[in-house]
């Protein structure tokens, strides 16, 4: 699609604006749901812009039109923006904010618009406030992409499907009871579940409504007795309405959910950075909201002892598929084949789909060679990769679902001989790595303070990189699960700390633009310390390692490691040899023989 469509779009919407007479149109990355990845009904930024990076907002004047995004995004916005009207305006590592840049920028009185089915209540509130001290209204009436999207896509329709009980070591009914009491600890009469990775969780109900996420669309509305599945009921099977009417769920129409909100009273419980101003259009005046985290984002982060289990499993098939899928790689590479980055993930599906109780992938498979891999959520496409030869470093961040499990790795090998310096700085990474999965740390210990531990072997070189270390990751669920996140600039509040059983990823890097990129990422389980060597200073966790794959050797430089991380990366080998090799054979195993040798 040629860019100058998006000028189209852009000219169009600024149409739409004057009629409404609306100043600045926000279009943000969102849905009812306030989910991470959208259905293309949702996706009106990418729509505008062109720009299909999976977090960005458009703010939109008569003057100007702009695309706010972090620093993983910066190259790629460049690229996708030419020709669009669109230019990029830089989020983070001490830029302005985009509502504060707004707020200073317009004139009083302004009228800002926003869809409200994109809106979530906590940006709401924020934007008010902000917008406060200059008059300036808050519109969230009306979507303007309505009146000239007009093919624009309907809601998916696929069939969701009940995960089955042998993965489930808790009924729909336990975990509405947990639910259940943690509303009535907070004195909620109700509570409306927007959030998809929290409904599935609950209702044991899986679908593939989103891209890499088992979801469906869907409200979830809980009282002290019975609950209510907003959802399109053609997209439930005998066996899905089965479940649901064993734990009392009662079914309406997906729609219905804002006229079932308005029929309440007494106190209602909201997530407000996962409910949207739009479901909360006809609420009455007298219902009392309580805003807080969804109780079931808390207990779905810590998992159940079989549900880790049967993560390790899946690690294990995955370990299985990686190992056949670098053997394959080496062989395709050596024969002098031309291999791209879009090559990369076609190889890896067929890997990984040999296995029992795979799914999907888990996010879009990044594989970037040199300067591609200095960009952390770099994605290869038809028009623009490139071909793995000559001298490099390659970079692959990849994972899937499995019906008992998801992972997410990355893993980075040398094309060629690597130089020092490249060595220097994929070492630097390897003792952060280190650094973090050797931890012990108080239970209860914000992600924040974490970050530092594992950041430190590179603060001392004066190296950093910019996204955060760790995230929270699903059971069959979301890769990108929270509420636990290990980064130093995410928020400090309790629903951060660092609590036994949650499975989260160790994900250092260090990245030269227009050269290479390093990351090495592992999924690890937090655990009790088993033989603590105090007792009055509380309890202590540690990780234990859940991804099985061996981590890249050639690039080490044996001088800057200590005998102890030599020593880790030899146990985590040794384990890692352990569990694949009685499932490899062949060029799998031999590929892991190989590559799992002490240093």
């Amino acid at each position: 699609m040629s860019s100058n469509i998006h000028a189209q779009r852009l000219a169009a919407l600024r149409q739409a604006m004057k009629e409404q007479k609306i100043d600045v149109w926000i279009a943000p990355s969102a849905d009812p749901h306030i989910s991470e990845y959208l259905p293309e009904h949702w996706r009106g930024r990418t729509w505008l812009s062109g720009f299909d990076g999976s977090v960005g907002t458009l703010a939109v004047s008569a003057d100007f039109a702009e695309l706010w995004v972090d620093s993983r995004y910066w190259e790629q916005s460049k690229r996708q923006l030419e020709g669009s009207g669109f230019v990029l305006q830089k989020l983070g590592q001490g830029y302005p904010t985009m509502v504060d840049s707004l707020a200073e920028r317009l004139p009083e009185n302004s009228v800002v618009g926003i869809p409200a089915d994109g809106l979530s209540l906590s940006l709401k509130h924020e934007l008010q406030a902000v917008f406060a001290k200059k008059n300036i209204h808050l519109r969230f009436d009306i979507d303007l992409l309505n009146s000239f999207w007009h093919d624009r896509p309907g809601l998916p329709d696929n069939l969701i499907f009940v995960h089955e009980a042998r993965f489930e070591p808790e009924s729909v009914s336990e975990k509405l009871a947990r639910v259940r009491a943690a509303m009535k600890e907070l004195g909620a009469d109700h509570h409306l579940v927007s959030s998809l990775d929290d409904i599935a969780w609950i209702t044991n109900l899986r679908c593939n409504d989103v891209p890499f996420n088992p979801l469906f669309i869907s409200y979830l509305l809980i009282d002290a007795e019975r609950a209510t599945l907003f959802v399109n009921p053609a997209k439930l099977t005998d066996a899905c309405h089965k479940v649901l009417s064993e734990a009392k769920i009662d079914v309406a129409e997906y729609r219905s959910v804002v006229d079932a909100v308005g029929k309440l009273s007494g106190s209602l419980l909201v997530d407000p950075d996962r409910t949207a101003v739009y479901t909360l259009g006809k609420l009455p005046a007298g219902v009392r909201v309580i805003e807080n985290i969804n109780p079931s984002t808390l207990f779905k982060a810590c998992k159940p002892e079989a549900e880790i289990e049967h993560t390790k499993n899946a690690m294990v098939r995955d370990g299985v598929a990686l190992c056949g899928f670098f053997a394959e790689l080496e062989q395709k590479l050596a024969a002098g084949e031309t291999v791209t980055e879009l090559d990369i993930d076609t190889m890896l599906i067929d890997h990984r789909s040999r296995q029992a109780d795979y799914i999907s992938l888990s996010f879009d498979t990044i594989a970037g060679f040199n300067e591609n891999a200095a960009l952390p959520h770099y994605a290869a496409t038809p028009e623009y990769h490139s071909t793995i030869k000559g001298q490099g470093i390659l970079l692959i961040d990849s994972g899937a679902h499995y019906l008992d499990g998801t992972t997410d790795i990355t893993r980075v090998i040398p094309i060629g001989k690597p130089t020092a310096e490249q060595k220097r700085d994929y070492t630097l990474v390897l003792k952060a790595h280190i650094a973090l999965a050797e931890a012990i740390f108080p239970e209860n210990l914000s992600g924040q303070i974490l970050d530092a531990i594992c950041r430190a072997p590179l603060w001392k070189e004066q190296c950093d990189y910019g996204h955060g270390t760790g995230h929270g990751v699903g059971y069959f669920l979301n890769v990108h699960q929270g509420p636990q996140k290990i980064a130093y600039n995410t928020s400090g509040l309790k629903c951060n700390n660092m609590k036994e059983n949650m499975i989260t990823s160790n994900e250092p890097g260090l990245y030269r633009p227009g050269k290479w990129g390093f990351r090495i990422e592992n999924l690890v389980v937090h655990r009790r310390v088993k033989q603590p060597k105090e007792t009055e200073f509380g309890q202590y966790l540690c990780f234990e390692q859940l991804t099985l794959c061996p981590i890249d050797t050639q690039l080490i430089e044996r001088s800057m490691l200590s005998d102890e991380e030599a020593a880790w990366l030899n146990d985590y080998h040794a384990l890692v040899r352990e569990k694949l090799a009685p499932h490899t054979e062949g060029a799998a195993k031999e590929w892991l023989e190989r590559n799992t040798q002490p240093i």
